[in-house]
């Protein structure tokens, strides 16, 4: 007997997959596709039918690892936060001198401005889409680069105006991608580097 499909339909093969997917790789691949369509498309006009799709994980275990959708958007936010840092604080750790270490920050800016699925800063766009309910990660994840940058110039003041730079050159390559705004800001942080 021949069956039909159509691209909603999963085949057996993917069924048989799905049903024998622990619970840690179902809840990857729901992350993985929580973070490519939430940052491509923005969170409120991605449904959880569309991540069911794009994971293969089946409707009912999405529910179950995460009950609300509320509750993915939070992970997606809270493992974005610590991939973004921990490869910021990787690309600062490198260079010896204090004032290399920062400039660092702007050069991995500028690397991170051209990849071809930049689309701004994830935790401004998501504030943006929900505002006042936007998960406390949101929050959470400026507080953490503000203290990275106080690590990096023991000095709060350089801080603040070093994450006014970066999120000031990060809201101007959302708008038009390329290394140039963190070039920019660069310059601007060589010369408060020298007061």
């Amino acid at each position: 007997m021949w069956t039909i499909e159509n691209d909603r339909s999963p085949c057996k093969a993917d069924l048989d997959y799905a049903a024998r997917m622990d619970d840690e790789e179902a809840r990857t691949r729901l992350l993985d596709a929580a973070e490519e369509l939430f940052y491509r498309h923005g969170i409120q006009a991605v449904g959880m039918d569309r991540i069911r799709t794009a994971s293969g994980v089946p409707l009912k275990r999405l529910y179950r690892l995460f009950p609300a959708k509320e509750s993915l958007v939070t992970a997606y936010l809270e493992r974005r936060d610590r991939r973004w840092l921990d490869s910021l604080r990787a690309a600062t750790s490198t260079p010896t001198q204090p004032r290399e270490r920062v400039l660092a920050v702007f050069e991995w800016l500028a690397d991170w401005f051209t990849e071809p699925d930049f689309r701004g800063c994830a935790f401004l766009n998501a504030y943006g889409e929900l505002g006042a309910a936007a998960p406390e990660i949101v929050r959470v994840h400026k507080v953490e680069l503000h203290a990275l940058l106080v690590d990096l110039t023991s000095d709060p003041t350089l801080a603040d105006r070093l994450l006014i730079l970066t999120e000031g050159a990060t809201t101007v390559a959302a708008l038009a991608p390329g290394p140039e705004p963190a070039h920019r800001a660069r310059e601007i942080a060589e010369i408060l580097l020298v007061k």
